[in-house]
């Protein structure tokens, strides 16, 4: 049998990393091009919806306004940051090949027998349906339920298997 990506896990994956990519480009087009095109004064009265305090004028306007973009620059950033952490783990969950038999299992690093897996971590399985192989190769091979369909059934013909 093979794995298969959880389809309920892509959506939310996928899901998110488009929001976070679509807010880091709304946070870079404000601090790259809205924000440095509108006049200090505006830009303070769009932001706090009332008008400046007596006294703010010139300097104090032009000040906001530059903390204001760079406050814009870091939340684009930040999303675009988050955007790629979530995406990329998104791609490697997709691209993780697994497979399994009565006679064994492979992965990226080829065939492996029962006999293989020298230790077996469960402490998160009940909770979180993560198991953790220890190879004889020195290797540790994770799997988890969340991320792939059949993780549940290999784990079931692993504990018969040990």
């Amino acid at each position: 049998m093979k794995l298969k990506l959880n389809s309920e896990y892509a959506r939310n994956h996928l899901f998110v990393t488009v929001l976070a990519a679509g807010m880091g480009l709304w946070f870079g087009y404000d601090g790259l091009v809205k924000y440095p095109a509108t006049p200090a004064r505006e830009l303070y009265v769009s932001i706090e919806k009332a008008e400046p305090p007596e006294g703010m004028t010139g300097a104090a306007l032009e000040s906001f306004k530059a903390q204001k973009t760079r406050t814009q620059h870091g939340f684009a950033l930040f999303s675009l940051a988050a955007a790629a952490i979530v995406g990329l783990r998104l791609i490697k969950s997709a691209r993780f090949r697994f497979e399994f038999d009565d006679d064994g299992f492979s992965d990226a690093s080829g065939r492996h027998g029962w006999g293989d897996v020298k230790g077996v971590d469960d402490r998160d399985w009940e909770k979180k349906g993560i198991t953790r192989l220890a190879m004889a190769d020195g290797r540790t091979v994770a799997l988890d339920a969340w991320h792939h369909v059949g993780v549940k059934d290999f784990h079931a013909l692993l504990e018969k298997k040990r």
